[in-house]
Protein backbone atom coordinates (compact mmCIF):
# COMPACT_ATOMS: atom_id res chain seq x y z
CA UNK A 1 0.00 0.00 0.00
CA UNK A 2 1.24 3.63 -1.48
CA UNK A 3 2.41 6.06 1.98
CA UNK A 4 -0.23 8.38 2.18
CA UNK A 5 1.25 11.51 1.21
CA UNK A 6 1.86 13.83 4.32
CA UNK A 7 -0.38 16.67 4.50
CA UNK A 8 1.10 20.26 4.69
CA UNK A 9 0.40 22.30 7.67
CA UNK A 10 -1.14 25.46 7.04
CA UNK A 11 0.53 28.83 8.04
CA UNK A 12 -1.42 30.29 11.09
CA UNK A 13 -0.06 34.12 10.02
CA UNK A 14 -1.09 33.81 6.71
CA UNK A 15 -4.56 32.64 7.86
CA UNK A 16 -4.96 35.18 9.87
CA UNK A 17 -3.68 38.00 7.76
CA UNK A 18 -6.04 36.29 5.33
CA UNK A 19 -9.16 36.14 7.87
CA UNK A 20 -8.54 39.89 9.08
CA UNK A 21 -7.99 41.41 5.50
CA UNK A 22 -11.85 38.72 4.53
CA UNK A 23 -13.06 40.38 7.75
CA UNK A 24 -12.12 44.75 6.31
CA UNK A 25 -12.71 44.06 2.92
CA UNK A 26 -16.48 42.58 4.03
CA UNK A 27 -16.86 45.58 6.70
CA UNK A 28 -16.43 48.02 3.93
CA UNK A 29 -18.21 46.82 1.43
CA UNK A 30 -21.34 46.62 3.84
CA UNK A 31 -20.51 49.66 5.59
CA UNK A 32 -20.53 51.15 1.98
CA UNK A 33 -23.63 49.53 0.92
CA UNK A 34 -25.35 50.78 4.58
CA UNK A 35 -24.38 54.53 4.07
CA UNK A 36 -25.71 54.30 0.69
CA UNK A 37 -28.97 53.28 1.30
CA UNK A 38 -29.31 55.45 4.55
CA UNK A 39 -28.09 58.45 2.63
CA UNK A 40 -30.70 57.36 -0.19
CA UNK A 41 -33.30 57.16 2.12
CA UNK A 42 -32.84 60.90 4.18
CA UNK A 43 -32.37 61.95 0.82
CA UNK A 44 -35.60 60.78 -1.02
CA UNK A 45 -37.29 61.67 2.51
CA UNK A 46 -35.70 65.06 2.19
CA UNK A 47 -36.77 65.37 -1.57
CA UNK A 48 -40.46 64.46 -0.44
CA UNK A 49 -40.92 67.26 2.29
CA UNK A 50 -39.67 69.84 -0.03
CA UNK A 51 -42.27 68.59 -2.79
CA UNK A 52 -44.26 68.94 -0.28
CA UNK A 53 -43.70 72.45 1.22
CA UNK A 54 -43.35 73.51 -3.54
CA UNK A 55 -47.11 71.61 -3.93
CA UNK A 56 -48.74 73.51 -0.88
CA UNK A 57 -47.11 77.07 -2.13
CA UNK A 58 -47.67 76.70 -5.32
CA UNK A 59 -51.90 75.41 -4.41
CA UNK A 60 -51.91 78.61 -2.16
CA UNK A 61 -51.20 80.89 -4.70
CA UNK A 62 -53.38 79.28 -7.35
CA UNK A 63 -56.41 79.23 -5.12
CA UNK A 64 -55.99 82.68 -4.02
CA UNK A 65 -56.22 84.10 -7.30
CA UNK A 66 -59.64 85.54 -8.63
CA UNK A 67 -61.63 83.18 -11.15
CA UNK A 68 -58.53 80.84 -11.24
CA UNK A 69 -58.23 78.94 -14.45
CA UNK A 70 -56.26 76.04 -15.41
CA UNK A 71 -54.20 77.68 -17.56
CA UNK A 72 -53.33 79.78 -15.08
CA UNK A 73 -50.67 77.25 -13.65
CA UNK A 74 -47.87 78.27 -16.45
CA UNK A 75 -47.03 81.29 -14.10
CA UNK A 76 -45.60 79.13 -11.57
CA UNK A 77 -42.19 78.45 -12.92
CA UNK A 78 -41.12 75.80 -10.46
CA UNK A 79 -38.86 73.82 -12.95
CA UNK A 80 -41.06 70.94 -11.53
CA UNK A 81 -43.84 68.87 -13.98
CA UNK A 82 -46.95 70.49 -12.94
CA UNK A 83 -50.92 69.12 -13.42
CA UNK A 84 -54.32 69.96 -12.87
CA UNK A 85 -56.42 66.73 -12.27
CA UNK A 86 -60.00 66.74 -12.31
CA UNK A 87 -62.16 64.74 -9.74
CA UNK A 88 -62.91 62.12 -12.43
CA UNK A 89 -59.23 62.09 -13.67
CA UNK A 90 -58.95 64.06 -16.66
CA UNK A 91 -55.95 66.06 -17.06
CA UNK A 92 -56.69 69.47 -17.41
CA UNK A 93 -53.67 70.97 -17.04
CA UNK A 94 -49.80 69.69 -17.46
CA UNK A 95 -46.45 71.45 -17.84
CA UNK A 96 -45.00 69.43 -20.39
CA UNK A 97 -47.46 69.90 -22.63
CA UNK A 98 -49.97 71.75 -24.59
CA UNK A 99 -52.95 69.22 -25.40
CA UNK A 100 -53.23 68.06 -21.67
CA UNK A 101 -56.22 66.13 -23.59
CA UNK A 102 -54.39 64.00 -25.16
CA UNK A 103 -52.60 61.97 -21.65
CA UNK A 104 -54.82 59.36 -19.98
CA UNK A 105 -57.15 59.37 -17.56
CA UNK A 106 -55.10 59.81 -13.93
CA UNK A 107 -57.78 58.35 -11.48
CA UNK A 108 -55.78 54.96 -11.26
CA UNK A 109 -52.74 57.00 -10.21
CA UNK A 110 -52.37 55.86 -6.42
CA UNK A 111 -51.17 59.45 -5.68
CA UNK A 112 -54.23 61.09 -7.62
CA UNK A 113 -56.49 58.60 -5.56
CA UNK A 114 -54.88 59.08 -2.02
CA UNK A 115 -55.67 62.48 -2.31
CA UNK A 116 -59.24 62.35 -3.62
CA UNK A 117 -59.57 60.22 -0.40
CA UNK A 118 -57.53 61.87 2.47
CA UNK A 119 -56.36 64.95 0.57
CA UNK A 120 -53.28 64.64 -0.09
CA UNK A 121 -51.21 61.79 -1.55
CA UNK A 122 -47.31 60.85 -2.59
CA UNK A 123 -45.77 57.93 -4.74
CA UNK A 124 -42.73 56.96 -6.38
CA UNK A 125 -42.45 55.31 -9.79
CA UNK A 126 -39.32 54.08 -11.22
CA UNK A 127 -38.06 53.92 -14.79
CA UNK A 128 -35.79 50.79 -15.54
CA UNK A 129 -34.69 52.04 -18.46
CA UNK A 130 -33.49 55.43 -17.31
CA UNK A 131 -32.55 54.34 -13.59
CA UNK A 132 -34.57 57.35 -12.79
CA UNK A 133 -37.39 57.83 -9.98
CA UNK A 134 -39.79 60.07 -10.24
CA UNK A 135 -41.66 61.29 -7.19
CA UNK A 136 -45.13 62.45 -7.05
CA UNK A 137 -46.87 64.83 -4.60
CA UNK A 138 -50.90 65.15 -5.07
CA UNK A 139 -52.69 67.62 -3.36
CA UNK A 140 -56.50 68.01 -3.52
CA UNK A 141 -57.56 72.19 -3.93
CA UNK A 142 -61.09 73.47 -2.63
CA UNK A 143 -63.11 73.04 -6.04
CA UNK A 144 -62.47 68.88 -5.93
CA UNK A 145 -59.56 68.94 -8.57
CA UNK A 146 -55.77 67.81 -7.50
CA UNK A 147 -52.64 69.39 -7.97
CA UNK A 148 -50.02 67.54 -8.71
CA UNK A 149 -46.40 68.12 -8.64
CA UNK A 150 -43.38 65.06 -10.00
CA UNK A 151 -40.25 65.30 -9.84
CA UNK A 152 -37.10 62.73 -11.39
CA UNK A 153 -34.13 62.07 -9.32
CA UNK A 154 -31.20 59.60 -9.91
CA UNK A 155 -31.65 56.02 -7.86
CA UNK A 156 -29.31 54.84 -4.61
CA UNK A 157 -27.07 53.33 -7.81
CA UNK A 158 -27.40 56.33 -10.08
CA UNK A 159 -26.91 58.88 -7.04
CA UNK A 160 -23.08 57.10 -6.59
CA UNK A 161 -21.79 57.37 -10.39
CA UNK A 162 -20.31 60.31 -9.90
CA UNK A 163 -18.12 59.34 -6.73
CA UNK A 164 -17.91 56.11 -7.91
CA UNK A 165 -13.91 56.66 -9.10
CA UNK A 166 -13.38 58.38 -5.42
CA UNK A 167 -14.62 55.22 -3.66
CA UNK A 168 -12.88 53.08 -5.56
CA UNK A 169 -9.57 54.40 -4.76
CA UNK A 170 -10.86 54.67 -1.38
CA UNK A 171 -11.79 51.09 -1.27
CA UNK A 172 -7.83 50.20 -2.55
CA UNK A 173 -6.37 52.37 -0.19
CA UNK A 174 -8.02 50.67 2.82
CA UNK A 175 -7.68 47.37 1.50
CA UNK A 176 -3.60 48.19 1.22
CA UNK A 177 -3.77 49.20 4.89
CA UNK A 178 -5.59 46.39 5.97
CA UNK A 179 -3.27 44.04 4.40
CA UNK A 180 -0.47 45.95 6.19
CA UNK A 181 -1.84 46.04 9.37
CA UNK A 182 -3.29 42.27 8.81
CA UNK A 183 0.38 41.41 8.56
CA UNK A 184 1.19 43.43 11.55
CA UNK A 185 -1.46 41.95 13.64
CA UNK A 186 -0.87 38.51 12.65
CA UNK A 187 3.09 38.68 13.16
CA UNK A 188 2.34 40.32 16.77
CA UNK A 189 0.21 37.32 17.69
CA UNK A 190 2.23 34.29 16.09
CA UNK A 191 5.87 35.81 17.74
CA UNK A 192 4.86 34.79 21.13
CA UNK A 193 4.00 31.08 20.05
CA UNK A 194 6.77 30.57 18.40
CA UNK A 195 8.73 31.78 21.19
CA UNK A 196 6.84 28.86 23.06
CA UNK A 197 8.65 26.24 21.15
CA UNK A 198 12.15 27.51 22.14
CA UNK A 199 11.54 27.63 26.05
CA UNK A 200 10.21 24.38 25.99
CA UNK A 201 11.60 23.74 29.74
CA UNK A 202 9.52 26.54 30.66
CA UNK A 203 6.63 26.41 28.95
CA UNK A 204 4.01 26.59 31.43
CA UNK A 205 5.66 29.48 33.21
CA UNK A 206 5.12 31.74 30.20
CA UNK A 207 2.04 30.71 28.30
CA UNK A 208 1.01 34.49 26.14
CA UNK A 209 -2.65 33.22 25.69
CA UNK A 210 -4.70 31.64 28.23
CA UNK A 211 -6.11 29.48 25.17
CA UNK A 212 -2.92 27.81 24.85
CA UNK A 213 -2.45 26.95 29.05
CA UNK A 214 -4.26 23.07 28.17
CA UNK A 215 -1.52 22.48 25.18
CA UNK A 216 1.81 24.04 27.30
CA UNK A 217 -0.03 21.77 30.18
CA UNK A 218 0.10 18.88 27.48
CA UNK A 219 3.46 19.87 26.21
CA UNK A 220 4.81 19.63 29.30
CA UNK A 221 3.55 16.70 30.78
CA UNK A 222 4.49 14.33 27.80
CA UNK A 223 8.17 15.69 28.17
CA UNK A 224 8.25 14.54 31.91
CA UNK A 225 6.92 11.55 31.06
CA UNK A 226 9.47 10.94 28.03
CA UNK A 227 11.94 11.38 30.45
CA UNK A 228 10.85 9.25 33.01
CA UNK A 229 10.63 7.11 30.55
CA UNK A 230 14.22 7.26 29.12
CA UNK A 231 15.34 7.18 32.71
CA UNK A 232 12.95 4.03 33.52
CA UNK A 233 14.62 2.77 30.06
CA UNK A 234 18.28 3.44 30.94
CA UNK A 235 17.66 2.14 34.42
CA UNK A 236 16.28 -1.04 33.52
CA UNK A 237 18.87 -1.73 30.98
CA UNK A 238 21.62 -1.22 33.51
CA UNK A 239 19.35 -3.38 36.12
CA UNK A 240 19.31 -6.13 33.47
CA UNK A 241 22.76 -5.74 32.70
CA UNK A 242 23.83 -6.46 35.92
CA UNK A 243 21.51 -9.29 37.08
CA UNK A 244 22.28 -11.44 33.81
CA UNK A 245 26.50 -10.70 34.21
CA UNK A 246 26.77 -11.75 37.50
CA UNK A 247 25.24 -15.67 36.98
CA UNK A 248 26.69 -15.28 33.35
CA UNK A 249 29.92 -14.74 35.38
CA UNK A 250 29.56 -18.04 37.81
CA UNK A 251 28.45 -20.12 34.59
CA UNK A 252 31.59 -18.85 32.61
CA UNK A 253 33.94 -19.13 35.20
CA UNK A 254 32.43 -23.26 36.35
CA UNK A 255 32.39 -24.27 33.12
CA UNK A 256 36.10 -22.88 32.22
CA UNK A 257 37.55 -24.63 35.40
CA UNK A 258 35.89 -27.57 33.77
CA UNK A 259 36.57 -27.37 30.30
CA UNK A 260 40.40 -26.97 31.44
CA UNK A 261 40.91 -29.96 33.51
CA UNK A 262 41.25 -27.58 36.83
CA UNK A 263 38.62 -29.03 38.41
CA UNK A 264 38.51 -32.11 40.63
CA UNK A 265 36.16 -34.66 39.78
CA UNK A 266 34.70 -34.69 42.85
CA UNK A 267 34.43 -30.91 42.49
CA UNK A 268 32.50 -31.09 38.81
CA UNK A 269 28.98 -32.20 40.78
CA UNK A 270 29.10 -29.08 43.05
CA UNK A 271 30.38 -27.34 39.88
CA UNK A 272 27.51 -28.67 37.45
CA UNK A 273 24.73 -28.11 40.33
CA UNK A 274 26.08 -24.35 40.61
CA UNK A 275 26.04 -23.48 37.16
CA UNK A 276 22.48 -25.17 36.77
CA UNK A 277 21.35 -23.10 39.95
CA UNK A 278 22.31 -19.41 38.08
CA UNK A 279 21.02 -21.22 34.78
CA UNK A 280 17.73 -20.89 36.34
CA UNK A 281 17.94 -17.57 37.80
CA UNK A 282 18.55 -15.98 34.18
CA UNK A 283 15.57 -18.51 33.06
CA UNK A 284 13.36 -16.58 35.58
CA UNK A 285 14.60 -13.37 35.14
CA UNK A 286 13.82 -13.40 31.28
CA UNK A 287 10.81 -14.85 31.86
CA UNK A 288 9.85 -12.08 33.84
CA UNK A 289 11.14 -9.49 31.62
CA UNK A 290 9.21 -11.45 28.54
CA UNK A 291 6.28 -11.03 30.62
CA UNK A 292 6.79 -7.48 32.11
CA UNK A 293 7.32 -6.59 28.11
CA UNK A 294 4.29 -8.10 26.94
CA UNK A 295 2.31 -6.58 30.59
CA UNK A 296 3.42 -3.13 29.11
CA UNK A 297 2.48 -3.95 25.45
CA UNK A 298 -1.30 -5.00 26.34
CA UNK A 299 -1.59 -1.64 28.74
CA UNK A 300 0.21 0.73 25.84
CA UNK A 301 -1.61 -0.56 22.86
CA UNK A 302 -4.42 1.12 22.18
CA UNK A 303 -5.49 -0.37 19.14
CA UNK A 304 -7.33 -2.98 20.86
CA UNK A 305 -9.20 -3.56 24.10
CA UNK A 306 -6.76 -5.62 26.67
CA UNK A 307 -9.75 -6.50 28.42
CA UNK A 308 -11.44 -7.85 25.51
CA UNK A 309 -10.13 -11.51 26.49
CA UNK A 310 -11.26 -11.29 30.38
CA UNK A 311 -13.87 -13.76 31.19
CA UNK A 312 -15.93 -13.91 34.95
CA UNK A 313 -14.31 -16.13 37.47
CA UNK A 314 -14.51 -17.11 40.64
CA UNK A 315 -11.39 -16.24 43.02
CA UNK A 316 -12.15 -18.84 45.39
CA UNK A 317 -11.12 -21.09 42.97
CA UNK A 318 -7.75 -19.78 42.16
CA UNK A 319 -6.64 -19.29 45.61
CA UNK A 320 -7.37 -23.21 46.10
CA UNK A 321 -5.01 -24.02 43.02
CA UNK A 322 -2.70 -21.09 44.00
CA UNK A 323 -2.10 -22.62 47.53
CA UNK A 324 -1.70 -25.89 46.53
CA UNK A 325 1.02 -25.08 43.82
CA UNK A 326 2.78 -23.04 46.51
CA UNK A 327 2.58 -25.90 49.25
CA UNK A 328 5.86 -27.32 48.18
CA UNK A 329 7.72 -24.07 48.29
CA UNK A 330 6.59 -23.27 51.51
CA UNK A 331 7.79 -26.22 52.97
CA UNK A 332 11.21 -26.06 51.55
CA UNK A 333 11.67 -22.50 53.56
CA UNK A 334 9.77 -24.23 56.87
CA UNK A 335 6.74 -21.73 56.33
CA UNK A 336 3.06 -22.67 56.83
CA UNK A 337 0.75 -22.10 54.22
CA UNK A 338 -3.01 -21.58 54.86
CA UNK A 339 -5.46 -20.61 52.63
CA UNK A 340 -9.10 -19.30 53.47
CA UNK A 341 -11.55 -18.79 50.30
CA UNK A 342 -14.99 -17.57 49.85
CA UNK A 343 -16.93 -17.05 46.71
CA UNK A 344 -15.35 -13.90 44.66
CA UNK A 345 -16.79 -12.94 41.52
CA UNK A 346 -14.22 -11.18 39.29
CA UNK A 347 -13.95 -10.20 35.43
CA UNK A 348 -10.25 -11.08 34.40
CA UNK A 349 -7.79 -13.03 32.88
CA UNK A 350 -7.19 -16.62 35.02
CA UNK A 351 -3.69 -16.67 34.06
CA UNK A 352 -2.55 -13.05 34.54
CA UNK A 353 -4.51 -13.79 37.99
CA UNK A 354 -3.07 -16.52 38.78
CA UNK A 355 0.26 -15.03 38.22
CA UNK A 356 -0.59 -12.13 40.11
CA UNK A 357 -1.55 -14.39 43.29
CA UNK A 358 1.49 -16.87 42.86
CA UNK A 359 3.92 -13.76 42.53
CA UNK A 360 2.59 -12.26 46.11
CA UNK A 361 3.01 -15.84 47.55
CA UNK A 362 6.42 -16.85 46.51
CA UNK A 363 6.98 -13.15 48.07
CA UNK A 364 5.51 -13.78 51.33
CA UNK A 365 7.01 -17.37 51.57
CA UNK A 366 10.87 -15.79 50.55
CA UNK A 367 10.94 -12.84 52.91
CA UNK A 368 9.90 -14.96 55.85
CA UNK A 369 11.48 -16.72 58.66
CA UNK A 370 11.84 -20.55 59.36
CA UNK A 371 8.52 -21.58 60.86
CA UNK A 372 6.77 -18.21 59.76
CA UNK A 373 3.40 -18.12 58.11
CA UNK A 374 1.36 -17.16 55.07
CA UNK A 375 -2.07 -16.57 54.77
CA UNK A 376 -3.77 -16.67 51.74
CA UNK A 377 -7.40 -15.59 51.32
CA UNK A 378 -10.40 -13.97 49.31
CA UNK A 379 -13.78 -12.82 49.42
CA UNK A 380 -16.12 -10.07 49.27
CA UNK A 381 -15.30 -6.49 51.11
CA UNK A 382 -17.42 -4.51 53.68
CA UNK A 383 -17.59 -1.99 50.16
CA UNK A 384 -19.10 -5.19 48.32
CA UNK A 385 -15.96 -5.34 46.10
CA UNK A 386 -13.92 -8.46 45.88
CA UNK A 387 -10.14 -8.99 46.79
CA UNK A 388 -7.40 -11.24 46.92
CA UNK A 389 -5.23 -10.97 50.14
CA UNK A 390 -1.79 -12.19 51.43
CA UNK A 391 -0.49 -11.86 54.62
CA UNK A 392 2.98 -13.41 56.47
CA UNK A 393 4.57 -12.50 59.60
CA UNK A 394 8.07 -12.20 58.21
CA UNK A 395 10.58 -9.67 57.84
CA UNK A 396 8.52 -6.65 56.67
CA UNK A 397 9.31 -3.63 54.68
CA UNK A 398 10.76 -0.31 55.92
CA UNK A 399 8.07 2.55 55.77
CA UNK A 400 10.76 4.74 53.61
CA UNK A 401 10.65 1.67 50.93
CA UNK A 402 6.99 0.87 51.02
CA UNK A 403 6.50 3.33 48.06
CA UNK A 404 9.15 1.34 45.76
CA UNK A 405 8.48 -2.04 46.64
CA UNK A 406 6.91 -2.24 43.22
CA UNK A 407 9.04 -1.00 41.18
CA UNK A 408 11.29 -2.78 39.01
CA UNK A 409 14.35 -4.40 40.35
CA UNK A 410 13.83 -2.83 43.56
CA UNK A 411 14.76 -4.79 46.77
CA UNK A 412 14.43 -3.88 50.37
CA UNK A 413 17.19 -6.51 51.05
CA UNK A 414 19.26 -7.40 47.96
CA UNK A 415 21.77 -9.64 49.52
CA UNK A 416 18.65 -12.01 50.99
CA UNK A 417 16.83 -11.69 47.66
CA UNK A 418 19.67 -13.14 45.41
CA UNK A 419 20.17 -15.17 48.68
CA UNK A 420 17.00 -16.63 47.71
CA UNK A 421 16.15 -16.40 43.84
CA UNK A 422 14.63 -13.10 43.55
CA UNK A 423 14.68 -11.42 40.31
CA UNK A 424 13.34 -8.03 41.67
CA UNK A 425 10.22 -8.44 39.10
CA UNK A 426 7.74 -10.11 41.33
CA UNK A 427 6.21 -7.37 42.70
CA UNK A 428 6.24 -5.15 39.28
CA UNK A 429 4.65 -7.79 37.16
CA UNK A 430 1.85 -7.56 40.25
CA UNK A 431 1.38 -3.81 39.77
CA UNK A 432 0.59 -4.28 36.04
CA UNK A 433 -1.37 -7.14 36.49
CA UNK A 434 -3.69 -5.41 38.67
CA UNK A 435 -3.49 -2.19 36.64
CA UNK A 436 -5.18 -4.11 33.56
CA UNK A 437 -7.90 -5.38 35.66
CA UNK A 438 -8.75 -2.06 37.46
CA UNK A 439 -7.70 -3.10 40.66
CA UNK A 440 -6.12 -0.99 43.53
CA UNK A 441 -3.32 -2.43 46.15
CA UNK A 442 -3.06 -1.67 49.80
CA UNK A 443 -0.06 -2.43 50.84
CA UNK A 444 0.55 -2.40 54.76
CA UNK A 445 4.13 -3.28 56.47
CA UNK A 446 5.72 -3.11 59.49
CA UNK A 447 9.59 -4.30 60.12
CA UNK A 448 9.67 -7.59 62.58
CA UNK A 449 6.17 -7.96 62.24
CA UNK A 450 4.66 -8.63 58.66
CA UNK A 451 3.45 -7.37 55.33
CA UNK A 452 -0.08 -7.67 54.48
CA UNK A 453 -0.30 -7.31 50.73
CA UNK A 454 -4.84 -6.83 49.40
CA UNK A 455 -5.60 -6.09 45.94
CA UNK A 456 -9.15 -4.66 45.68
CA UNK A 457 -10.73 -5.65 42.61
CA UNK A 458 -13.74 -3.38 40.84
CA UNK A 459 -17.36 -5.43 41.28
CA UNK A 460 -18.50 -7.43 38.73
Amino acid sequence: MPEQERKVPRSMAGMLRAALIWVGMLSLVLSALGSAFLFHRAYAAQFDRDLARTAAAVAAGYQNADAPQPADLARFDTGLRLTLIAADGRVLYDSLTDDPASLPNHSDRAEVRAALESGSGQSVRKSETAGMETHYYALRLADGTVLRLADETSDVWGSYNHALPILLVGCLLIALLAAVMAGLIARRLVRPITRMAEHLDTIEADVPYEELIPLAHTVQSDRKLREDNETIRREFTANVSHELKTPLTSISGYAELIENGMARPEDIPGFGARIHKEARRMIALVSDILQLSELDGMSKDTSRDSTADFVTLDLESLVRDVASGMTMNARKAYVTLQYHASPAPVRGSRDLLNELATNLCDNAIRYNRPGGHVDLNCGIGPDGCPYLCVEDNGIGIPQDAQSRVFERFYRVDKSRSKATGGTGLGLAIVKHIAVLHNARIDLKSTVGTGTSVRVIFPKV
